[in-house]
């Protein structure tokens, strides 16, 4: 019996039957050509638009890389979704942040009025709480968003709270600055509208000062009162009386100081203090009519003579002051000086020169001896207690010597706020100025004084003083006085004396008090005066003066 033959489906070496027709008939010549399957077009290049996303969720990124990309990505927003695909977004976020930054250039450089002005207006500030918060938490979601899309899919459980971890320390790194900026606006915020009212009431300011600040004038002029007013002080005493005369083209400035003990301070004929004070302001004592007395006793004699204000007493010295010098003083600003230990201590301190010995305490009319005494040497280091007792010391001393110093005092302060200072203080300077300043600077004028300030620092200050090698305090020639200021107002800003003497090498310029005022006008009739000179360390003059001895104090030195 033969072999059973196989059916050829089974037997392999057999050929395959031929398969049923039932592919489709090729298509005509005018038909359109058809779309490549998803695979050939993978094999072609072209990439559907949410494939690279995809990839962003395949594990051959490796953890560690997400890591690092989230971290980048949060210093540069936008990183990450680049690295993720998703290109638009990446790149929208990093020409944002280059935005940010040619802003932040322009504002620091050529836009230094803009900024200033934003800094100092109430509406400007709040503006930039809104987008300092605003920016700070898109920023954040920024971060967590770039996290989300860089984890592969398959990420444990443990490397997911690393990686939230690390979003949540990115998150407020990037927000922390930027609720910073907005609080230090909030507190810059509080202090312009504590110390420059919306409706200032004052008897010698023009009604119409916000609206044209400085009208057809071409100088503006600032009194610049220091009061001293401590606890054991009855009232406020000013005896510090300085003019700013301020160019309002420019910004040059001329400053005029005035000593305390300055008599017969005379009124402008068409005040209604001339008729009460006709030979000048006359308490009905000498000592009382001193000149650092009239903010205290002209107010307490005719508290109404001039009507509604909000300050009497600066009122009556900017009118008696301004007749002295021949001119009209425009605003105020008193700073107490029992405040300024405060400010110093907000500040970390000051550094001055000392020359001779500065007594501590002492009280010269009861012939009671000082406690201590500052001993000469440079670059001292004072706290604000002792610089308060620096600048007020004068037991044994003249009362231009304590001037110089408290002119030295204020230029050692305005030394120490430096910007990273002022930054890292801000909040307790600010709480402090609010506290010891007064003004009656509208709030719609501070927006063109700051303008104006940024010409006074480019174009310098120049200054004289008015002490007894100039003038004679009791028996002031005011004619006199007024010639010297209209020739000094009169001199080009580039006449000015260099100074005879500077600080020596290893001085800290800075504590020498050069920052404040860099040149001194000329006079004919007036030694100019530089701070950098009355402020310097003196080698020759500390060493006579130690060489001579410490003088006695009550404690029997």
């Amino acid at each position: 019996m033969g072999a059973r033959a196989l059916p050829p489906r089974l037997d392999p070496r057999a050929g395959r039957p031929p398969r049923p027709q039932t592919r489709r008939s090729a298509p005509a010549a005018d038909a359109p050509a058809r779309r490549p399957a998803p695979r050939d077009a993978a094999r072609a290049g072209a990439r559907r638009p949410d494939h690279d996303a995809a990839l962003a969720h395949s594990p051959v990124h490796g953890f560690g890389r997400v890591l690092g990309l989230t971290t980048v990505g949060a210093l540069l927003p936008g990183v990450g979704f680049l690295a993720a695909g998703y290109r638009k977004i990446g790149w929208t976020l990093l020409a944002g942040l280059v935005a940010l930054i040619g802003i932040g250039a322009w504002l620091a450089t050529g836009g230094q009025h803009v900024a200033i002005r934003l800094a100092v207006s109430p509406t400007g500030l709040l503006l930039i709480i809104a987008a300092a918060v605003g920016l700070a938490v898109v920023w954040a979601l920024v971060v967590i968003a770039q996290y989300r899309v860089l984890a592969p899919d398959g990420t444990s459980t443990g490397q997911h709270l690393v990686g939230s971890l690390l979003v949540v320390l990115l998150a407020l790194g990037v927000a922390a600055p930027a609720f910073e900026a907005a609080h230090l606006a909030a507190v810059q915020r509080n202090l312009i509208n504590g110390l420059f009212g919306d409706e200032v009431v004052s008897a010698t300011v023009p009604t119409d000062a916000a609206a044209d600040p400085w009208g057809s004038k071409d100088r503006v002029n600032v009194l610049l009162l220091g009061g001293d007013g401590g606890d054991d002080r009855t009232g406020v005493r000013t005896d510090t009386v300085i003019v700013a005369s301020i160019d309002t083209e420019t910004g040059a400035t001329t400053t005029f100081s005035l000593p305390r003990n300055l008599e017969e301070l005379p009124f402008p004929e068409d005040s209604p203090l001339h008729d009460v004070y006709p030979d000048g302001f006359d308490a009905g004592s000498e000592s009382e009519s001193l000149l650092n007395a009239v903010y205290r006793n002209g107010p307490a004699a005719h508290p109404d003579i001039l009507g509604p204000t909000d300050n009497p007493g600066a009122d009556f010295l900017k009118l008696g002051v301004g007749a002295a010098l021949g001119l009209t003083i425009d605003y105020y600003v008193l700073i107490n000086l029992d405040g300024f230990s405060q400010l110093i201590d907000a500040l970390g301190g000051i550094t001055v020169n000392v020359n001779y010995y500065v007594p501590i305490g002492g009280e010269p009319s009861l012939g009671y001896l000082p406690d201590d005494y500052f001993a000469p040497g440079p670059n001292q280091h004072m706290d604000g207690w002792h610089a308060l007792a620096f600048a007020r010391g004068r037991f044994g001393l003249t009362d231009y010597q304590r001037m110089d110093r408290q002119r030295c005092m204020i230029n050692a302060i305005v030394s120490a706020a430096d910007p990273m200072t002022l930054l890292s203080r801000y909040q307790q300077i600010a709480a402090t100025t609010q506290d010891i300043v007064s003004t009656d600077i509208p709030q719609g004028v501070v927006g063109d004084f700051a303008d104006l300030a940024l010409d006074v620092k480019n174009a310098g200050i120049r200054s004289v003083v008015f002490d007894d090698s100039v003038i004679k305090p009791a028996y002031p020639d005011f004619d006199k006085i007024r010639t010297m200021v209209q020739d000094a107002l009169a001199a080009p800003a580039d006449q000015s004396s260099a100074p005879t003497s500077t600080a020596p090498t290893g001085t800290d310029a800075s504590a020498a008090g050069g920052a404040a005022v860099d040149t001194s006008v000329t006079a004919p009739t007036s030694p100019a005066v530089s701070a950098t000179d009355a402020c310097a360390y003196d080698p020759v003059a500390a060493q006579e003066a130690l060489d001579e001895g410490e003088p006695p104090t009550k404690n029997g030195r």
